[in-house]
């Protein structure tokens, strides 16, 4: 049976995206994108929890990142990745990522909001914009769920 690597994060950048390119023109971004989560202690009084998250994009994602900045608010799915390397003292270190695949800018006032939907891992090329926009409409009519009569009581299952 197969098992699911999956990771959604819509978060903000902590720094402007690290973007450089490997030896054969490759572009790589690293981001680092923080979520916060809000919760009650035990005595009633709301606590944050910040967790950091280090992603990194790749070709045609790298170049896009070249418009978000620290502070932007950024959708991102892609999968978990760990990998390994040896530091100048011979000890081998890790670390695990986020290698995104699909990404979307969602601050408005910087230029962001109108990402196509990103190409899948084969590099596929991208929907034109007015279909991506169409898709995006499509999705928002999708979500809203339907309208209920709130008259009939709940515990009356049709079944």
């Amino acid at each position: 049976m197969a098992g699911i690597n999956k990771v959604i994060v819509l978060g903000n950048l902590g720094a402007d995206p690290e973007i450089r390119s490997l030896e054969n023109g490759t572009k790589v971004a690293t981001l680092s994108i923080a979520t916060t989560e809000s919760y009650k202690d035990k005595a009633g009084a709301w606590q944050e929890q910040t967790e950091w998250h280090r992603v990194v994009l790749w070709r045609w994602l790298a170049e896009k990142a070249e418009k978000m900045k620290k502070g932007s608010k950024v959708y991102i799915e892609g999968s978990l990745r760990t990998r390994s390397w040896t530091d100048k003292d011979n000890i081998t270190r890790y670390t695990t990522e986020i290698v995104g695949d699909k990404t979307l800018l969602l601050d408005k006032s910087e230029g962001g909001g109108n990402f196509p939907p990103s190409p899948s891992a084969s590099d596929a090329p991208a929907q034109p914009q007015a279909q991506a926009n169409q898709a995006q409409d499509d999705t928002k009519q999708a979500a809203t769920p339907p309208v209920t009569n709130t008259n009939e009581p709940e515990d009356d299952l049709p079944f």
